[in-house]
């Protein structure tokens, strides 16, 4: 077995904290990953007070603020703020922080490519160092995944394919479930910042995104397929309406390359929100014909563990200790661009047909 380099580096230094937010993705998430890691919240805010003081007596949080001013007046200069809430409200948020202050933006990066567009342009007006939440780079299967990848076990790309095909059971999020670009911009944006993570940027994109006959959401399934040239291939394929048991449920990433390949199971997603367990497994070529799959056990998952390294990023980034800062708003406005092209392929349709003989 490979000895994998998997774990994220935890800052040398612990920065004070700031949350944004008290949604349920603070809660299920962005607490306890920080709480696991020993990093300092110091303070949260949230628009209802109440919900705040449960997660701050809950998580031993020491101040709840009423407004962002309040919050930035009587936090320490070196506070990282860690936004959690709509993207409607990114704008008039990062406008009340401090000039060149650390903040970690919760995806996708606007409702729009011109909202993207706009948060760029006040994080560099504003000097922010400032990353998207796009966690999944960070969660264990692909920290896992991108150590084999860095160091050629798998040789030249090929093959990159994310399939999931599940029951999401969306009324868990009622903010988000009745967004008119449900499925791509609120889900699948995480598979298109990974695939561009490991990958680069696609030349091109085809896309459809799907509604269900019987539900009123926007979207719920989608297929797309990016250009990369006549070689690679790069493929996401999405059904959150598979309400027909466990069985046939699947929920995946894969690598294939001209050495070995990779899959690595994302079990969050399945039975959510209780998940399974991942699965890790490579498959590198010997001399032999004998093709075995290793199957890696890794500690932790996407959630909460990738967080951790979200955040964990950030401050190392601040502090100095990294020159590149992951899932950068610079980096991101690309994964945005993406999305933009998906949903404009979709609206466009495929070529027509000629059946006139």
């Amino acid at each position: 077995m490979i000895p994998i380099e998997y774990k994220v580096t935890l800052p040398k230094v612990n920065l004070p904290i700031v949350i944004i937010g008290a949604g349920g993705i603070v809660r299920d998430a962005h607490l306890p990953a920080y709480q696991k890691a020993g990093f300092n919240v110091f303070g949260i805010i949230n628009r209802t007070r109440a919900k705040a003081e449960v997660l701050a007596q809950e998580f031993e949080i020491p101040h709840v603020f009423d407004t962002i001013e309040e919050a930035v007046n009587n936090s320490p200069e070196n506070t990282v703020y860690d936004i959690t809430i709509m993207p409607t409200q990114f704008i008039e948020t990062l406008e009340a922080l401090p000039d060149g202050a650390a903040v970690l933006i919760q995806k996708p990066m606007g409702d729009y490519f011109v909202d993207s567009k706009a948060i760029l342009e006040v994080c560099r007006r504003k000097k922010l160092v400032a990353a998207i939440n796009c966690q999944l780079r960070q969660s264990p299967f692909v920290n896992a995944a991108r150590w084999l990848v860095d160091n050629n076990y798998l040789g030249e790309i090929y093959d990159m394919e994310v399939r999931v095909s599940i029951h999401t059971p969306w009324e868990l999020f009622p903010h988000v479930m009745i967004h008119p670009r449900l499925e791509i911009l609120y889900h699948s944006v995480h598979y298109i910042d990974l695939i561009r993570s490991f990958l680069g940027n696609p030349i091109s994109i085809y896309a459809k995104t799907f509604k269900h006959p019987a539900k009123e959401l926007s979207s719920s399934r989608s297929t797309m397929i990016f250009d990369f040239g006549d070689t690679l291939r790069a493929v996401i394929n999405t059904n959150h309406d598979h309400e027909f048991g466990d069985k046939h449920q699947e929920s995946f990433i894969k690598w294939e390359g001209t050495k070995g390949a990779i899959k690595a199971k994302m079990g969050l997603l399945m039975n959510y929100p209780h998940g399974v367990p991942d699965k890790f497994e490579y498959c590198i070529k010997g001399d032999s014909e004998n093709l075995d799959w290793v199957e890696v056990p890794l500690e932790g998952t996407w959630f909460p563990d990738a967080f951790i390294g979200s955040m964990g990023s950030l401050i190392r980034f601040k502090l100095g200790e990294i020159d590149v800062l992951t899932a950068s708003v610079e980096d991101v406005i690309h994964t945005m661009a993406v999305v933009e092209t998906a949903y404009k392929s979709s609206e466009n349709g495929g070529e027509f047909i000629n059946y006139l003989l």
